[in-house]
């Protein structure tokens, strides 16, 4: 299944914020530095890429179907940006293989803004998860987030992580968060099935995004793990045993999200021990997010202390 951003041309339950942002456009008052914050697998990326086409397909054909919330396959702007050649969009990332937004890509799209324009539309840069900038990334962005070319966008989106003050500062920050209820809804509608008849009601918690929500399913077809038929604690020691987390990183998040479900499963009134252990690891977990620490030492240490403890 495909759950790339870019491929995502529905629209779901975002549309509040979106219709905002639309608004901005038809007031000539969209802001030139705007960060998206919220938990991973939220749909940032996704309202990222819509709010770009609905902006640069309004005068093509097939322009964004605004009543949908769908982008259309057809237009121009979308067919550009998926083949990594439209003019008026930059897409930066960590590149693969990489821990960090290196130096080189900042100033090669310091290079690329301050060329002259193909034509009159505005020029979007989106970058993703800009908690992997490293300082040396930090300052280099800093001075083109100041003094922006003009008909320049800048959509940066933070995963909830420790982003440098002196970048936040720069931005409008608009935060981005879901019900439980809705992030079940969009990931029924963008697998076009029932989760809770593929799920364990064990493993089903209200912070679990829509991301999250498809990644494990992905996840346990492609390591034939039945998670419907296995508990919370069974699931995370044959994570953990396994080390199946040194192979998918992305299973991590949720590895998180587990410890802290088994945790509020189990934490009763009379089990105070239970209850520190609780607090010391929620702590753990918060820094190694952060600080991008290693997770290992954490998820031994909740296996030996907690799990086989």
């Amino acid at each position: 299944m495909n759950i790339y951003p870019l491929s995502q041309i529905s629209l779901y339950g975002h549309n509040t914020l979106f219709n905002k942002f639309i608004e901005l456009i038809h007031q000539d008052k969209l802001p030139n530095k705007i960060l998206l914050s919220g938990e991973k697998g939220l749909g940032k990326c996704t309202l990222a890429y819509h709010l770009v086409n609905f902006a640069l397909s309004k005068d093509e054909d097939n322009p964004y179907d605004l009543n949908n919330y769908k982008i259309s396959t057809k237009n121009k702007s979308y067919l550009l940006v998926q083949n990594q050649s439209c003019p008026n969009f930059t897409l930066i990332d960590v590149e693969k293989d990489k821990k960090n937004i290196d130096i080189n890509q900042i100033r090669e799209l310091i290079n690329n803004i301050n060329k002259s324009s193909f034509n009159s539309k505005p020029r979007f840069v989106l970058i993703d998860n800009i908690d992997l900038l490293n300082v040396n990334s930090v300052n280099a962005l800093l001075k083109i987030l100041e003094e922006p070319n003009d008909n320049i966008f800048f959509i940066l989106i933070n995963n909830n992580k420790k982003v440098l003050p002196t970048l936040k500062s720069r931005c409008i920050n608009f935060k981005v968060f879901l019900s439980s209820k809705d992030s079940i809804e969009i990931a029924n509608k963008i697998l076009k099935k029932n989760i809770n008849n593929l799920i364990n009601f064990d493993l089903l918690d209200s912070y679990k995004t829509p991301g999250q929500l498809i990644n494990l399913i992905e996840f346990s077809e492609n390591y034939e793990i039945d998670i419907k038929n296995i508990s919370l604690k069974e699931f995370l020691l044959k994570l953990l045993k396994d080390k199946i987390y040194k192979k998918e990183k992305e299973i991590n998040h949720l590895i998180y999200s587990f410890i802290e479900v088994y945790f509020r499963k189990n934490i009763s009134s009379s089990n105070i021990s239970l209850l520190n252990f609780y607090k010391y690891f929620l702590k753990k977990i918060n820094n190694t997010k952060i600080y991008n620490l290693d997770e290992e030492t954490l998820f031994l240490e909740f296996e030996d202390k907690i799990l086989n403890g």
